[in-house]
């Protein structure tokens, strides 16, 4: 769900010198040998970029980062990633490491839930927007070259106008185009898709890019060809995923509609839309299924094709899908914070697919946890979980200072809306988690929080640095990673070790963030304990409620888990949908994300610090 309209602050001058002398300090306040941070194949959800400060709640004093409404796209030999409220966007070359590109120019109101669009030579960049506002393009995006392709879209045809917009009255059709996706078939001929409210429908319309029409200088290079139609609505009564609120408890209020992406795979046209709301740990993505690019489209009973309630990183709506340069499939998706303000948020990247049937999938399973990223097309059945464990939940967790209310224990209960806070915010400030025992520790995740940060902009004093530290007696201790003269921002600093470290005590070592205070959500440590796997959970039930758009589904207990994986799907082999639970929560599940008059089969995987159970016996409901 796009937040209102937004700009950020651009970069003070002076920047190399000011990160030169934060790295002097910290050397001075801790010297110790640096270990080099490696050349990482594996990342862990939220996606581990500089995510931007942004201005719209500072006259509140609100501050916080965010990023949302991911647009991926493949131009040329990179990808690159578009956000809402960040003033520019990220180039990669391997889907792993993200640079934030400044762009030549730049819509003064930011850009808000963007739409992007490969077509020939150039990679297009839509605005949501309620009023005509410029379409920009790019030959050079990797350098940050955008010129204008027009500076003023049309109007959608017979819409109100952004003024008329609260007199709207049934049957009108609304100012737009509101959450925007363009699409371009193999035809050549191109769609815009948007719309974003818990009233109105989504809208489609073929439009014109006038590709022909370059050397006539930036006139107006676009028309609508058909006018607006409407596609399809929500329908809560029937799709139980598609009800407002957390867990989709909310009966009373209307849900929204928004975040329009397609895709064509055969000669089906998948077109995916987000829904209840952007603020909800059932943040999700549906699709319905058409043969044309206008439709008529059917609605997947599958759906949702993509839902992450449950673990560290909740909601997984208003996303993208693409494929990588091996043709693997993947989804960008908008997860759930919320601690500072409603639209405070962060992306995830999770792999996708389509059955040979037609079927959609995005795969969420252990979503927040080490992934691998693949060097070659994948198989249909084969993971990217690199099989490396949550080390740290739960864990006794000590540190230098703490704020009252806001204790070390706190950075260990894989909960983003709690945190940590040191009483200063000075070098030096330590971390540690005893972690029970010694541990073959493989990655680390630094999820740093927004608390009275006091930053609505850029600045050249906004990088992330510290060190990560291990110890096998609590006494002598090993830098394990070390990102002391790191040069960027990182709010969710994902590391991967070198080598596999074998410790019982971690801790992180302070040296500098941009904001005015120390926070951390979660230091979330992975790796493998030693044993054998956990026992696959036994007495799993599953009936479907009087409500048939829910279901109970229990299981017992298993000793020494960590916690459970309820997958659910149309088969055994289309196990799809994932809810992660920890062990200190209930073994019995409410889900309320099954559509009526559909069957489905359920299974529960344990997991612990040493790996996964196999699945439980198949139930179903």
């Amino acid at each position: 769900m796009s937040a209102s309209i937004r700009s950020r602050i651009a970069p003070l001058p002076g920047l190399s010198l000011c990160r030169c002398l934060f790295a002097a300090m910290l050397a001075l306040a801790t010297p110790i040998a640096a270990a080099q941070e490696p050349a990482s194949r594996t990342w862990a959800n939220p996606v581990d970029i500089d995510y931007r400060y942004n201005f719209e709640q500072m006259n509140e004093g609100i501050s916080y980062r965010t990023g949302a409404d991911p647009a991926a796209v493949r131009y040329g030999d990179a990808y690159y990633l578009f956000l809402t409220l960040a003033d520019g966007y990220w180039r990669s070359t391997d889907l792993l490491h993200w640079q934030f590109v400044k762009p030549s120019r730049w819509p003064f109101d930011s850009e808000v839930a963007p739409a992007t669009l490969v077509a020939g030579d150039k990679l297009f960049l839509m605005q949501a927007a309620t009023q005509p506002r410029p379409l920009l393009y790019s030959i050079d995006p990797a350098h940050g070259r955008l010129d204008f392709w027009t500076r003023l879209l049309p109007p959608v045809p017979g819409a109100v106008s952004s003024e008329e917009h609260y007199t709207l009255k049934r049957g009108e059709l609304p100012p737009g185009p509101w959450d925007p996706g363009l699409f371009q078939d193999e035809d050549g001929k191109t769609y815009l898709y948007w719309g974003s409210s818990n009233v109105h429908p989504l809208y489609a319309a073929q439009i014109d890019l006038k590709l022909g029409d370059e050397a006539q200088g930036e006139g107006k290079r676009l028309a609508f060809v058909t006018k607006p139609q409407a596609l399809f609505t929500l329908h809560p009564a029937e799709h139980g995923w598609e009800r407002f609120g957390q867990d989709h408890t909310d009966e009373h209020t209307l849900p929204f509609m928004e975040g329009a992406w397609m895709n064509r795979q055969g000669d089906r046209y998948y077109l995916q839309y987000a829904a209840p709301g952007t603020e909800f740990n059932a943040y999700g993505t549906g699709v319905y299924v058409g043969k044309t690019p206008l439709g008529p489209f059917e609605y997947a009973s599958y759906n949702p094709i993509g839902e992450k309630p449950g673990g560290f990183v909740q909601g997984v709506g208003h996303g993208s899908t693409f494929q990588d340069a091996y043709g693997n499939w993947w989804n960008t998706g908008t997860s759930w914070i919320g601690s500072n303000w409603t639209f405070e948020r962060r992306i995830g990247l999770y792999r996708a697919g389509f059955h040979a049937d037609g079927q959609m999938w995005v795969d969420t399973r252990f979503g927040d946890f080490p992934q691998r990223m693949p060097d070659h097309r994948l198989k249909e059945n084969e993971d990217t979980f690199a099989g490396w464990m949550l080390l740290s939940y739960r864990k006794t967790a000590a540190a230098s200072s703490a704020l009252p209310g806001h204790p070390a224990s706190a950075a260990t209960d894989e909960d983003p809306r709690t945190f940590w806070v040191a009483a200063s915010n000075t070098a030096g400030q330590t971390l540690t988690l005893d972690l029970g025992g010694e541990r073959s520790v493989r990655a680390v995740q630094v999820n740093f929080a927004d608390y009275q940060s006091g930053r609505y902009g850029d600045a050249p004093d906004i990088v992330a640095q510290f060190r990560f530290e291990g110890s096998r007696d609590g006494q002598r201790w090993d830098t394990l990673a070390d990102l002391s003269h790191e040069a960027r921002d990182r709010p969710d600093a994902y590391l991967e070790l070198s080598q596999a470290a074998r410790v019982r005590y971690v801790r992180y070592v302070h040296g500098h963030v941009g904001a005015h205070t120390l926070a951390i959500a979660d230091l979330r440590v992975f790796g493998n304990a030693d044993g054998p796997l956990p026992s696959a959970p036994t007495q799993v039930t599953a009936r479907r409620l009087a409500d048939t758009r829910n279901a109970e589904i229990t299981w017992a207990p298993v000793p020494g888990a960590v916690g459970y994986n309820v997958r659910w799907g149309l088969a055994a082999d289309r196990l799809h949908n994932t809810y992660q639970r920890f062990a200190d929560q209930p073994t019995k599940l409410t889900l309320r994300s099954l559509n009526k008059g559909v069957r489905y089969v359920v299974a529960v995987e344990a997991f612990d610090e040493r790996g996964v159970s196999v699945l439980s016996s198949m139930q179903n409901f």
